[in-house]
């Protein structure tokens, strides 16, 4: 069983990509539920103005800016936070990037950077956390995936297998931990309404995700996030329906094949 204190109050959470969306919301969610929250982001202004409304509100909060495309930026965060708090409760990798557009138009600095952001950032966040989690018999890391991991679409190859990566990586080390103090989890979330998709469809070559539409808010993720803090499991679906989502590649991928390049080329001609 994995051990769930009576309060969270002044637990520490990390939360990467805390400048806008899914991070920020998160930040404010749990700062509300009295954890002790370290903003990290590369953009200082938006991470201070969070950090400002944070203990306006009564709550605690530290900003730390940390470009997590570098190695050195990472390492540099890890040894800040074990030397002030001495090691984490809670760590939500949530920083990423997304494109849309054809494979072959992805420049190589945009897809070394997403993989970098998306897939080795996390990998080194959560091997150095966790290992420090397993000394002190207690710990929670949160990995924010997405849909688009179960079902591989146009569009998105880069982006899409990062996700998968992540869905594999995280499933592991939970059944690695299954029955110790320290908990990993994935959150495959559906579209969010966040200023992701606008950064995405401006970066190189990139076109809208159509997928926008459709999008919940970053409060209920945040909101899911807590839920999950609370009671740990493997893997949560936000919103809860598209639990299904690893039947439809199964028995509609046929359905994709057909339609998903349509989509796509529908884009283009925009």
């Amino acid at each position: 069983m994995h051990k769930i204190p009576k309060s969270w109050q002044d637990r520490i959470a990390v939360i990467t990509g805390a400048s806008s969306g899914i991070g920020a919301a998160t930040a404010r969610m749990l700062a509300d539920q009295g954890l002790r929250v370290v903003l990290v982001a590369r953009r200082l202004d938006r991470l201070a103005e969070l950090c400002t409304q944070i203990r306006i509100g009564g709550g605690e909060a530290e900003v730390i800016l940390a470009d997590l495309n570098e190695e050195e930026d990472r390492l540099r965060l890890f040894e800040k936070i074990e030397e002030k708090y001495g090691g984490v409760d809670v760590l939500v990798n949530n920083a990423g990037l997304g494109w849309y557009g054809y494979g072959e138009e992805m420049p190589w600095t945009l897809a070394r950077e997403m993989l970098a952001v998306n897939v080795s950032a996390v990998v080194h966040l959560t091997l150095l956390f966790l290992r420090k989690m397993r000394e002190r018999s207690f710990g929670h890391i949160i990995n924010i995936g997405s849909i688009s991991g179960s079902i591989p679409s146009q569009g998105i190859a880069v982006y899409g297998a990062s996700k998968s990566f992540l869905d594999a990586f995280t499933t592991a080390l939970y059944r690695e931990t299954v029955g110790s103090p320290v908990c990993l989890s994935v959150v495959r979330a559906g579209p969010v309404a966040t200023e992701f998709y606008d950064l995405a469809a401006r970066r190189p070559a990139g076109y809208q995700v159509p997928a926008e539409r459709f999008a919940v808010s970053a409060e209920k993720v945040a909101q899911r996030i807590w839920s999950l803090i609370q009671r740990p499991r493997r893997v949560i679906y936000v919103p809860r329906l598209l639990a299904v989502t690893p039947w439809v590649e199964a028995c509609f991928g046929w359905v994709i094949d057909l339609v998903g390049p349509l989509l796509l080329r529908r884009k283009k001609k925009l």
